[in-house]
């Protein structure tokens, strides 16, 4: 009686990379880009759909490709730096206010 049943075999060499793309690349990277762009906020959830994919690839890095890695890499730089502007801007908007309410006070208008 013969068997028919093989072994999976694995294809890559240890060398090699897959071909599979991390789940959330590309949504990092653009919701990174946008962060920058258009509002921070965005910047936290590419930090945590990006920290997700990293923990992702370190668990199995033979089968996902070094495209998508860099991808959710350049995602998380482009969220962190988008979260720092934010940051900045938040501060600069407070500053702002204590001025235009101290100003307001010392002229009694207020």
């Amino acid at each position: 009686m013969t068997d028919n049943y093989s072994e999976p075999k694995d294809y890559l060499t240890p060398g090699q990379s897959g071909n599979m793309q991390l789940p959330n690349a590309t949504a990092v990277l653009v919701l990174g880009i946008l962060s920058i762009v258009i509002c921070g906020f965005l910047g936290i959830i590419g930090l945590v759909l990006g920290n997700k994919d990293l923990s992702l690839y370190k668990a199995n890095p033979g089968i996902y490709s070094e495209a998508s890695l860099s991808s959710v890499k350049s995602g998380r730089i482009c969220s962190i730096i988008g979260l720092c502007l934010w940051g900045i801007g938040i501060i600069f908007y407070a500053i702002f206010i204590f001025f235009i309410v101290g100003m307001a006070a010392t002229q009694g208008n207020f």
